[in-house]
């Protein structure tokens, strides 16, 4: 590292910020309960307990949506491979490990209240879900290489922003009320570690601005969303993308800018050479992605051009007026 600084010396050079930012999301934290979030008037038993086993049927949910509600439960049941990651950036100790455990609780209590959302309304297979999250979870996450505290902020900044996005684009294309305050209030949350760790980054960023810019543009170029192992991730992140849960525009316009504008990336004067080019490869990173992001919202108006045209054809030919 050009700094000379270890993650050992960053993370006591960082405690009292570590502190204040702990103070900061304490205060601004809004408790609440999984079980209110839960229509329970509409459970009713399986099989197993003398009642009806699920049926496609059952799911008042779109395709779309139930989509997008696993793949999202999948991400937050991952947590003991998030938690294992934190823990080893952050320790046990300080201001740090006291964030470690209530980042934690609280993340947790997305799984428990989604699940439960999900099973008691049956909107999705109960049963394979079961499966999904068996895979998922033994599966894990793959760690980055090398120093871990740098790569590993910045990383958490954006994908918290990423997750907030989902959540909430996720709850209006359920189009029930429920859901749709469950995960507002989920995306709350998700919200508020983004601005922990955006500010951790702030303060790390000048502390060591080379080092940290070099992080931010290895995470940025290579970002994967942290549900990339989960069974389908691939083909399910392709049709949210298509339907607007999350896509390329929403990633570098609702995430990685306004992020990077909040570090004044491109106006910082403290970046020497390995920072600078560090910052070129960035900018000439995020100008190719504009591209593809333009090309993919093309593409899609085309297709959603040819599936309306098709649409007012089958009416007419069904004495549909149009």
């Amino acid at each position: 590292m050009t700094s000379g600084l270890t993650d050992g010396d960053l993370l006591l050079e960082l405690e009292p910020v570590a502190a204040r930012l702990l103070d900061e999301h304490i205060g601004k934290a809004k408790p609440w309960n999984p079980h209110d979030y839960v229509p329970w008037d509409d459970g009713r038993n399986f099989a197993a307990m003398g009642g009806t086993d699920w049926e496609p049927g059952q799911s008042r949910l779109s395709e779309v949506a139930r989509i997008a509600m696993v793949t999202n439960l999948l991400t937050e049941d991952n947590l003991p491979s998030y938690h294992r990651e934190i823990a080893g950036t952050f320790g046990f100790d300080g201001a740090f490990g006291t964030w470690v455990g209530r980042w934690t609780a609280e993340e947790n209590r997305h799984s428990i209240v989604m699940r439960d959302y999900l099973v008691v309304t049956r909107a999705v297979d109960p049963v394979a879900l079961e499966q999904a999250r068996m895979t998922h979870m033994t599966t894990g996450i793959a760690s980055p290489d090398g120093p871990q505290l740098l790569k590993g902020v910045a990383y958490v900044t954006f994908q918290e922003l990423a997750t907030r996005i989902s959540h909430r684009n996720t709850g209006g294309a359920c189009g029930e009320p429920i859901a749709e305050r469950m995960l507002q209030r989920i995306a709350a949350d998700e919200n508020l570690h983004m601005i922990f760790y955006r500010s951790m980054s702030a303060a790390i960023l000048d502390l060591c601005p080379d080092d940290m810019m070099r992080a931010i543009t290895e995470v940025v170029t290579r970002f994967q969303m942290p549900g990339l192992t989960q069974p389908n991730f691939r083909r399910n992140a392709v049709i949210l993308a298509k339907h607007g849960i999350y896509d390329l525009r929403q990633h570098l316009d609702v995430v990685i800018r306004p992020v990077l504008r909040s570090w004044n990336v491109f106006e910082r004067t403290d970046l020497t050479g390995p920072g600078e080019q560090a910052r070129d490869r960035l900018a000439a990173y995020l100008d190719d992605l504009e591209d593809k992001a333009r090309r993919f919202e093309a593409q899609r108006e085309r297709v959603l051009g040819r599936r309306e045209r098709t649409d007012h054809l089958e009416r007419r030919r069904a004495g549909v007026r149009v």
